[in-house]
């Protein structure tokens, strides 16, 4: 009797709390879906597509964050796909609530027994969810905010709407997010155009994109891809004929090299996602996928001119890196940018990030110097072996390329234009060095620049935008520059959260001095300006049909050419990433012919410009070689420009046949005699 009782007692007792375990888990499960209703359906705007147009509104690319996504409607998916899916993934989809109990019990027992959370049982409404909200960790925490948000999402949502939000969400490997993005990566079509044999390839990836990719295992791939079919052939979804055809079908993946191109100027759009971080104060992920329009500065046919320009000139066996930039030099708008030569190899932007020796190419950032210290186009320095006494008893001797010396005095125009190096150290000792590193600082160059005698032939290191950005107050006829990539930002709700202030710069430079030394870079390709050596700008003379400004520049392992037209400024740096010296002879030119090429290109179709002398300045025919006016004797002249009261008084008597003219070294001015004595 006293046993029956106990086992009364206990089987009332398990009764009682089996209840009451019931009533708990039920009640928990109301309170869930109360909580469910109260808080109304989820969002299903995932990260947005930031987009980016160019200057004339067409558009260049478009952001989201590392993933590749294009939503389409689910009519425009093929069935095949959507068939092939559901048989794989999830068969009882039309059926469930969002959650295959059978198959999660199933999954929880050999969790259980393996102390692990490795087997998966989610439906597509839970893979969906945890695409949207969460993160793809295997916590228990995790699992239970999906099944959350699975409830609500079947709650509020019809099945066609989640089945269209898993297909444009799921990842299938090699950064490509939704099956239109897939469908293009793989075999380059649409969605809507995929074969069965294609969409069962496809439906296998979500699994494990990188296991399952036929790019990465097309064997294991494949092996997949067959299982789907006869999944799908068993359950009546095709037809024997159509299983056995698309089992045999061959499939044609794309090539890397037809793969469509959806963006233009990659390392341009990486300098607007930083250049829109900074203009709204956030993270680079929040630009991207904030869904913002932002409209650029790019030129499309000047970056095309730019890209081709490159691939012209160096040669495909070549490993010399490139950098360039084209800016407007009327309000600093950076029109095309190329970082490198190939962004897929090499995200660096040798543009941007990169900062090389500029070589002479900054030696008009000293001869501005020189010119508001009084010198004028015909100032007279030797051109000989010089050593230098600085500091602390130390000696600096610089040479010329080559060791090729006039030996005699040169004209400011002649220096500037074969770029004697021994003519800009004498400059910057005379001026100070302080001097050169406040002149680089108005003309925008912000890199670290040391006060030391060698500054004046570029031996700091600076980036290419800044080098460029400095060349384009010249071309603007003294004006500050903001070089930028980013007109406006229009934010996901059609607010404009940022438009640039188109307001006019103020003047930094002299206007007067800006023309004179505009006029002196011109001398660059001015081949009458030919001395002891020819006019660095020979080689590219004959590739060029209108007049421009330029400078070149080179170290032992930096090549440059920077140079400008009235309407566009362009700056190319070649070199290598490892900073070795360039020694091949055709290789220390690219940078001068990728220019060139541009240039032209970029004119085209652009009437003839001229650079306006502002008033106060005076135009005389000077003998290149003596510096004073020329006469018809003189066997080569060219124009120089001069401030009013500064041009030559006398002319040229060292070709001038007779002897009207005759011209005592005592006539010399005070300021040139001064100079020659002290630098002979």
């Amino acid at each position: 009797m006293k046993k029956n009782f106990l086992a009364k007692k206990l089987r009332r007792i398990v009764l009682k709390m089996t209840i009451g375990i019931t009533l708990f888990f039920v009640s928990g499960i109301l309170l869930l879906y109360l909580i469910a209703f109260l808080l109304g359906p989820p969002s299903l705007l995932n990260d947005q597509r930031t987009i980016y147009y160019s200057a004339n509104g067409e558009m260049i690319g478009e952001e989201h964050g590392v993933e590749n996504r294009y939503w389409v409607d689910l009519e425009n998916i093929s069935p095949n796909l959507i068939n092939a899916t559901l048989m794989i993934e999830d068969q009882r989809f039309y059926k469930h609530n969002g959650f295959d109990i059978k198959r999660i019990l199933g999954a929880i027992l050999k969790d259980i027994k393996t102390m692990s959370l490795k087997e998966g049982a989610s439906t597509l409404t839970q893979q969906y969810a945890r695409n949207l909200y969460l993160s793809h960790e295997k916590t228990w925490t995790r699992k239970l905010k999906e099944a959350f948000y699975t409830l609500r999402l079947e709650m509020f949502y019809s099945k066609e709407k989640i089945l269209e939000g898993y297909l444009n969400t799921v990842y299938y490997g090699h950064g490509a997010y939704g099956i239109e993005a897939a469908s293009h990566y793989f075999f380059n079509k649409e969605a809507s155009d995929l074969t069965i044999a294609e969409a069962a390839m496809l439906a296998g990836i979500p699994k494990g994109p990188t296991y399952y990719s036929p790019q990465n295992d097309l064997e294991r791939a494949t092996n997949r891809q067959q299982q789907i079919l006869a999944i799908m052939q068993q359950k009546d979804i095709i037809s024997e004929e159509e299983y056995f055809s698309a089992k045999s079908e061959q499939l044609v993946f794309t090539d890397p090299s037809e793969r469509k191109q959806l963006s233009i100027g990659p390392y341009f759009q990486d300098t607007v996602l930083t250049e829109a971080a900074v203009l709204l104060d956030i993270d680079h992920e929040s630009v991207r996928s904030g869904g913002y329009q932002i409209y650029t500065t790019l030129d499309i046919a000047l970056q095309k001119h730019l890209e081709e320009s490159i691939v012209q000139t160096i040669q495909d066996s070549s490993k010399l890196e490139v950098g360039g930039v084209v800016v407007d030099p009327h309000n600093g708008a950076i029109r095309a940018l190329v970082g490198g030569r190939s962004y897929e190899k090499s995200p660096f932007n040798r543009a941007i990030q990169a900062k090389r020796m500029p070589g002479s190419t900054f030696k008009p950032f000293l001869y501005y110097a020189a010119l508001e210290h009084g010198y004028t186009a015909t100032t007279m320095l030797m051109s000989k072996p010089t050593t230098f006494e600085i500091d602390d008893g130390q000696v600096y001797q610089p040479s010329n390329f080559n060791g090729y010396y006039a030996n005699e005095p040169i004209t400011l125009a002649q220096a500037l234009a074969l770029s004697d190096n021994i003519y800009a150290v004498k400059t910057n000792m005379y001026l100070g060095v302080e001097t050169l590193v406040e002149t680089a600082r108005k003309f925008g160059i912000t890199s670290k620049l040391p006060s030391v005698p060698s500054l004046a032939l570029g031996t700091a290191t600076v980036s290419v935008e800044e080098m460029v950005s400095g060349y384009a107050m010249l071309a603007n006829g003294g004006y500050s520059i903001d070089s930028h990539t980013i007109e406006k930002i229009v934010d996901r709700e059609g607010r404009t959260v940022y438009k640039r202030d188109e307001s006019r710069k103020k003047p930094v430079l002299d206007p007067q001095k800006a023309f004179i030394l505009t006029q002196l870079m011109t001398g660059t390709f001015d081949e009458s300006l030919n001395g002891y050596m020819s006019v660095t700008g020979s080689s590219i003379v004959d590739n060029l049909t209108r007049t421009y400004a330029g400078k070149t520049g080179s170290t032992d392992s930096d090549s440059w050419m920077i140079g400008f037209s009235p309407s566009l400024v362009a700056g190319i740096w070649t070199g290598y990433d490892d900073n070795r010296s360039i020694t091949s002879v055709p290789e220390r030119s690219y940078s001068k012919e990728i220019w060139s090429t541009f240039m032209e290109q970029a004119h085209q179709d652009i009437p003839e410009e001229h650079f306006e002398a502002p008033d106060g300045l005076v135009a005389v025919p000077v003998d290149p070689t003596t510096g004073l006016r020329a006469t018809p004797h003189c066997p080569t002249s060219t124009v120089m420009f001069f401030e009013k009261g500064t041009e030559p008084e006398f002319y040229c008597n060292e070709h001038f046949y007779g002897d009207e003219i005759e011209q005592d070294d005592k006539e010399k001015g005070l300021f040139r005699r001064w100079f020659e004595v002290f630098f002979d």
